[in-house]
């Protein structure tokens, strides 16, 4: 008797492990959906650590939706780390919308990094980007705000290795840049904001992107600042220091000229002074050799007297003509 307990209980915990490790119910599912999965390729996924429900289901939802996908696809791709249940995804709805997309393509793009079920997406509803005010210039010195709406869709073909949305972003303002700085005045951007947008779309601004662009549209235009009047007044100031700085160093060089010169006074006002200190030096030699007579002298002494006289009456006269004024 208790060996058949035993007996039964081996047998029980052998059907709870198999049911367990086999998943039964997900074989059942495939066979009622058309998917042909055995359970050996059940089992062999649970060696491999593969989740068989992973496997099974989007294989399921690829099949009725009329694609012939295979186990062992699904699977490899999963095992490369990508997202099976995305790319499958990807493919039902390219297959919907009429756009030609394999799985080697799809899988290939999901293993980029990419999200390829929202890449069909946006290939089927464009989605429109919106830059930030992007500041230029025009010709006239005025600065012009401009915001652009970008209407792109995916371009299957160069979603892997082409460039993001940034880059389109990033193009979309250098255009719009170089558009409004060519323009002779803003007034005419401003009255023709839609020159910016045929001037962008001739350049090809979605070369080498993941993108098509379809359309690019002026949200908004605001006037900014006067760049040139700004620059004119800093120019100005500039050339006024330049200006002061330049009038400083001729005072500079006045200034020390003029005290030159009269550095120059005073050493002839020295030298004068020196040479009169050498007069009665030089008359007393005079007179000891005999050179100079005394009546010669005392003519001398008189001359000097009358001129000091004379000097002293022209003083008195000045200083009267000065008071009756």
């Amino acid at each position: 008797m208790i060996g058949k307990v035993v007996l039964l209980g081996i047998i029980g915990l052998f059907i709870v492990l198999f049911f367990s490790f086999v998943p039964v119910g997900l074989w059942i599912s495939a066979i009622a959906s058309g998917v042909r999965v055995g359970i050996i390729d059940l089992i062999g996924m649970r060696l491999r650590r593969v989740t068989p429900s992973k496997i099974v289901l989007p294989l399921i939802k690829a099949t009725k939706a009329g694609l012939s996908l295979k186990a062992n696809q699904l699977e490899a791709h999963l095992l490369a780390g990508g997202n099976v249940d995305s790319v499958v995804n990807a493919l039902v709805a390219a297959e919907r919308a009429g756009i030609s997309l394999t799985f080697e393509q799809a899988s290939a793009i999901d293993l980029a990094g990419r999200d390829v079920f929202e890449a069909v997406k946006m290939s089927v509803t464009p989605k429109v980007i919106e830059t930030t005010p992007i500041s230029a210039v025009a010709k006239d010195g005025i600065e012009l705000l401009v915001k652009a709406r970008v209407t792109v869709r995916t371009n299957i073909d160069r979603l892997i290795g082409g460039a993001g949305e940034s880059t389109v972003l990033a193009r979309i303002g250098e255009g719009i840049v170089t558009t409004v700085g060519s323009s002779q005045e803003h007034a005419s951007v401003l009255e023709n904001p839609d020159d910016i947008s045929k001037a962008l779309l001739e350049k090809g601004l979605d070369s080498g992107t993941a993108y098509e662009i379809i359309s690019i549209d002026i949200a908004d235009v605001d006037i900014g600042r006067n760049i040139g009047a700004n620059l004119q007044s800093l120019q100005a100031e500039a050339d006024s220091k330049i200006a002061q700085a330049r009038a400083e160093e001729r005072r500079a060089m006045a200034v020390a000229l003029e005290q030159e010169m009269r550095a120059a006074v005073v050493e002839a006002e020295a030298a004068v002074v020196k040479a009169e200190a050498e007069v009665p030096r030089a008359m007393a030699e005079a007179l000891r050799s005999g050179n100079l007579g005394v009546m010669d002298y005392y003519k001398l002494q008189n001359v000097q007297a009358d001129t000091k006289m004379k000097k002293g009456i022209g003083s008195g006269a000045e200083a009267f003509a000065d008071s009756k004024k």
